[in-house]
């Protein structure tokens, strides 16, 4: 895959956004064995990049609409993308009723905790690094749930806490 999130290893880096009112990194952890699917994705290029995604992918879960805005930790994509099965439940908030069955419109993926940022690692502590200045999170209007982050990105982030 030739993303702006992948290295040579062919390993990708993704930032996970999640308003810790709906699903917050405690819930991560408090799940048993500590995964989670991660459904609900209801934009095409988040969907896409998930698409992408392989086993073994690193992302950063961050919360967003909360004050301040932070990095919780990182996490592992440990099952690739499959068809989200909220799209066909008529009781869940994410049902698609134009979403064939035979050619599902929507993914997840599965990821699992690895481990924490102690202290969280703030937006306004990103927005202080040069090295950042072009990721995704950091541009003005960027509302997808799902980025991709670069290898040194990746790295300047996880320098932050080591």
């Amino acid at each position: 895959m030739s993303s702006i999130g992948s290295n040579s290893r062919g390993m990708n880096y993704w930032l996970f956004k999640t308003e810790p009112s709906g699903y917050s990194w405690n819930d991560l952890k408090a799940e048993k064995n500590k995964i989670t699917e991660w459904d609900g994705v209801r934009n095409y290029q988040a969907r896409n990049f998930m698409r992408s995604m392989q086993k073994g992918d690193l992302v950063f879960f961050y919360h967003s609409v909360v004050k301040p805005q932070v990095i919780c930790g990182i996490c592992e994509v440990v099952k690739e993308a499959y068809p989200d099965t909220t799209q066909f439940d008529p009781d869940s908030k994410y049902f698609d009723i134009k979403s064939p069955a035979e050619e599902p419109r929507w993914s997840m993926v599965d990821i699992q905790w690895k481990r924490d940022f102690t202290p969280p690692i703030s937006r306004e502590e990103l927005k202080t690094l040069p090295d950042l200045q072009d990721m995704v999170l950091m541009q003005k209007g960027s509302r997808l749930s799902i980025q991709p982050v670069t290898p040194s990105q990746w790295k300047t982030v996880e320098k932050l806490r080591p």
